[in-house]
């Protein structure tokens, strides 16, 4: 048991790192703050429930069952971030979400005290570590420790779980697969724990024993559980940034021949190559110096061959439009081909010559797609060679 609740720890911490990724903006944000501390208390509560971490804290301490305070007051803790985190998301005036917050944390705050009370005042001297909810369930203060634990995180479920079905009808998109995400999760946390922990004590009290719903259902059940909400934490908050980079790296990607074509115009400085940039920082470097290499090619831009390459492609059957994009491209080929060359022998555009109307008018990665993508029309490779105007004649 304790390599599926360590496995769930390790994954739940993930989540909280990748949510807490930059601290200064997360604490400014008391939303990202709470749903860092649910997600990061929950690795802990899940760290501190297996039985090889239970049997050292007990070692340590030199208090026998002393881990199972210490785990019911942390699930205490995580179900006061669950109620924290839902008056964030619902809202209002500051300070009336911090009169409800600290309320919050007055109730759970009591609610863990009387555990360690409860706990201290019972005769508990045997060391169990995973059935103690059962096998004390009989035993006074520590029934009444038990119950008191389990009704604080029930509330706190069920709460949460109205909180998220009333909202999941006003969002959509990947808010709402979180959503959804949660609920599944708090659903399983509600069944797979709740119920079966308090069918078992109560069966108990009954004289009856169902202990395997405690034991053995319960701990990897509120595990899926616990990864579901988690997953629909990180989700709203991660896919957007995670769809924005992975559409950046294919668009950086596919400026690759716009940029092997006029790079050496750039004079954008390179940043360092020890220093590691997400695909969005490099596409926008990249999209800079392209720019940049256009308005170092632009004397050179000349109207008879953009002239020239329109006729081509048009006679080719090219659209219009997608013609003028290849003549223009032709164009920039041309002109890069005579970058190098000293002024007084390259040829220069006449005054008020060709622009490139493609990335004027499409602005931003859009015309420089186009671009990129023409150039690879036999047209461009024509001008690269320098056969396109002698074609006019």
């Amino acid at each position: 048991m304790s390599l599926v609740v360590y496995l769930a720890a390790l994954l739940l911490a993930t989540a909280s790192i990748l949510l807490f990724r930059r601290p200064r903006a997360a604490l400014r944000n008391p939303l990202t703050a709470s749903t860092c501390a649910v997600v990061a208390i929950a690795a802990i509560c899940f760290t501190c429930s297996a039985p090889i971490t239970l049997s050292s804290v007990n070692r340590l301490t030199g208090i026998t069952n002393f881990g199972a305070p210490l785990t019911y007051s942390l699930i205490s803790a995580y179900s006061c971030s669950w109620v924290i985190l839902v008056i964030q998301w619902r809202g209002g005036s500051p300070a009336r979400l911090r009169r409800m917050t600290l309320a919050s944390i007055a109730v759970y705050g009591a609610l863990i005290i009387a555990i360690i009370v409860l706990f201290s005042l019972a005769d508990a001297h045997t060391e169990r570590l995973q059935d103690l909810d059962t096998y004390y369930a009989n035993t006074p203060y520590m029934r009444e420790m038990i119950v008191l634990y389990l009704l604080g995180h029930g509330i706190c479920t069920v709460v949460m779980g109205v909180v998220c079905l009333r909202w999941m009808r006003q969002v959509t998109g990947p808010l709402r697969t979180g959503l959804r995400l949660i609920i599944v999760g708090l659903l399983l946390d509600l069944v797979g724990f709740e119920i079966a922990k308090i069918t078992a004590v109560v069966a108990r009290w009954m004289g009856h024993d169902l202990d395997f719903l405690s034991t053995t259902l319960a701990p990897p059940v509120v595990s899926l559980g616990a990864l579901a909400c988690s997953i629909g934490f990180v989700l709203p908050r991660l896919l957007p940034p995670t769809i924005t980079h992975w559409r950046s790296l294919g668009e950086y990607r596919s400026l690759t021949p716009l940029w092997l074509e006029v790079g050496h115009a750039a004079t954008t400085p390179k940043p360092s190559p020890s220093r590691w940039e997400l695909p969005h920082a490099r596409l926008q470097w990249r999209e800079v110096s392209i720019h940049d290499a256009l308005l170092a090619l632009a004397p050179r831009f000349r109207n008879d061959v953009h002239q020239v390459a329109l006729t081509r492609a048009l006679s080719e059957g090219h659209p219009p439009c997608e013609a003028r994009v290849i003549a223009e491209a032709a164009m920039l080929a041309e002109a890069a081909r005579h970058a190098d060359a000293p002024e007084d022998e390259a040829p220069l555009a006449e005054p008020g010559g060709c622009r490139l109307r493609t990335v004027d008018a499409n602005g931003g990665t859009r015309g420089l797609l186009d671009l990129a993508q023409a150039l690879q029309s036999p047209v461009v490779a024509a001008a690269r060679l320098g056969s396109v105007p002698a074609s006019r004649d």
